[in-house]
């Protein structure tokens, strides 16, 4: 084994780095804030593309999840008040699958139980950073332990906690760009069967998704702050109607709704994501609106081919300015895509004016018919970049 990689964070994103530097035989030290198992139950639903199958099924996770992953083999586009759609179909791009939804718990556990198979990997439980230095030699992570402060040096360290732990990092610029709106999250069974379909709705109030999960569907509704308030202050069955009559008929009436919960939309970015020894991936280094999913996706390719990158690198040059610079020229296609997508459909679908609507509902027919353009976008959502 060779020095160790310190990784913050122990989430879905920081556990794919470290089993994957563990399938290439790279020692890693792991700090994760929560205690051990505490995000098992965790019901958050995840949306995996076709590509973060392929990365979880080359580290042996994805065959102990997929009985509990929900396939998606259609998508089903549409906006509001216009006859206009598009269907995304798997079976018209060769691939088994357009996606997944899966628990954020099952997917932390199947990775916590692979690390476990491996000697080279410590993980530190209940460890909440505190600070992090980077430094022209090692960069350093600060954080409480056993109710004592402790610190940890390594030539590598990475950030993968969301940005929990994400201060002022000298070099290192975050640029935000709130969007006004809230996003509120739920699961709900309704009266017909999803037959594997997701629908992705655009309406004046924003962007609402169904993705079917198990026998059910789990939502994702968005809107301005005070509209999304006012939806979640709703008791059960006036939630329930109003969600009809927002999104429509397409799965019959909404017969029930699990807990609901709400959280702002952004998009933020950190420019650069490195500073020397310190490498920011996932969630910490990019913020995407949810509409089309990408950014979980983004944030596991980050991981994966973070890995490759310091398996490719000699020790003695982890975190210098080289490796810091074939890591942003790997990834900043990818990631600047994913942002722009995202921004581009929230800004196009979001848009009110007189005649917009109409060339929005005529652009979803069109693109319905122009199968090459439907398979580059399958292709992008499915591998990033480089699909």
């Amino acid at each position: 084994m060779t020095e160790s990689v310190i990784i913050v964070g122990g989430g879905p994103v920081g556990a794919t780095l470290a089993l994957t530097l563990q399938h290439k035989g790279i020692a890693v030290t792991m700090l994760e804030a929560r205690a051990k198992g505490s995000a098992y139950q965790d019901q958050r639903a995840l949306a995996l593309s076709y590509g973060s199958r392929a990365i979880l099924e080359k580290l042996g996770v994805w065959q102990k999840l997929e009985s509990q992953a929900t396939a998606i083999n259609t998508i089903h586009i549409s906006q509001r008040g216009s006859f206009g759609r598009s269907l995304l179909k798997a079976q018209d791009h060769d691939l088994p699958a357009l996606g997944y939804v899966l628990s954020y718990g099952a997917l932390t556990q199947a990775l916590d139980e692979a690390l476990n198979a491996f000697d080279g990997v410590n993980v530190i439980y209940e460890a909440e950073a505190t600070h992090i230095e980077p430094a022209p030699d090692a960069a350093t992570v600060k954080f409480n332990h056993e109710s004592r402060s402790q610190q940890l040096s390594s030539s590598l360290l990475v950030l993968a906690d969301g940005g929990r732990s994400l201060g002022d990092i000298p070099g290192i610029a975050r640029e935000t760009k709130m969007y006004g709106h809230d996003a509120l999250v739920t699961k709900v069974t309704c009266e017909l069967p999803h037959n594997n379909v997701a629908y992705e709705r655009f309406t004046p109030m924003g962007p609402v998704a169904l993705l079917p999960n198990g026998k059910d569907f789990s939502l994702v509704w968005t809107g301005k702050e005070d509209e999304v308030a006012a939806v979640m202050a709703l008791e059960d069955a006036d939630f329930l109607s109003q969600l009809h009559q927002h999104f429509g008929d397409r799965v019959g009436r909404f017969l029930s709704v699990g807990k609901r919960l709400t959280f702002p939309l952004k998009l933020s970015y950190l420019n650069p994501v490195t500073a020397p020894h310190l490498v920011v991936i996932g969630n910490a280094a990019q913020t995407m609106h949810p509409v089309a999913g990408q950014g979980f996706n983004v944030g596991l390719r980050d991981a994966y081919e973070l890995a490759h990158q310091i398996a490719q690198t000699s020790p003695e040059a982890w975190g210098q300015d080289a490796m810091m610079r074939a890591y942003q020229k790997g990834r900043k296609t990818d990631t600047k895509r994913g942002l722009m997508f995202t921004d581009f459909l929230v800004n196009l679908f979001s848009n009110d004016i007189v005649g917009v609507s109409s060339l929005r509902g005529m652009s979803l027919g069109l693109l319905d018919l122009l199968k090459p353009v439907k398979s580059r976008l399958v292709r992008k959502m499915s591998f990033g970049s480089r699909g």
